[in-house]
């Protein structure tokens, strides 16, 4: 679930590689204990197949290693506490809270996006 392969170099935009591809889920947590990560996990786990019909990844923002400081900077969020935030695949944020998000509301957010809903109509041409 960590993040993937384009790396954080200074200036980059950690989300760029998922642009106009993915939404994306970005957890960030102080340390790897943290509770709120784990229910955030919990909650993701039980919900994979609704995870992958609306093309939603999730990255981690954990510890202070460079690319979790890259998401937080790129998010605003803070290092010293939980946060979870919903990008959508143009690269804004929809949806931000300091508890975990159940799988629910961020289907119900996602399913409400213009984009999401002419995703669904394509598909069941």
């Amino acid at each position: 679930m960590a993040g993937g392969a384009e790396g954080a170099k200074a200036g980059e935009d950690p989300l760029a590689g998922h642009l106009w591809k993915s939404r994306i889920l970005v957890v960030s947590a102080p340390v790897p204990e943290d509770a709120r990560l784990r229910a955030q996990r919990e909650a993701l786990a039980s919900a994979q197949a609704g995870s992958g019909e609306r093309d939603l990844v999730t990255l981690e923002a954990v510890g202070g290693g460079a690319e979790a400081e890259a998401l937080r900077r790129r998010l605003n969020l803070p290092a010293d506490a939980f946060r979870a935030v919903l990008v959508g695949k143009d690269g804004g944020a929809k949806l931000q809270s300091a508890e975990p998000i159940p799988p629910e509301r961020l289907f119900a957010t996602i399913d409400a996006m213009p984009m999401r809903r002419d995703e669904a109509r394509e598909r069941r041409r």
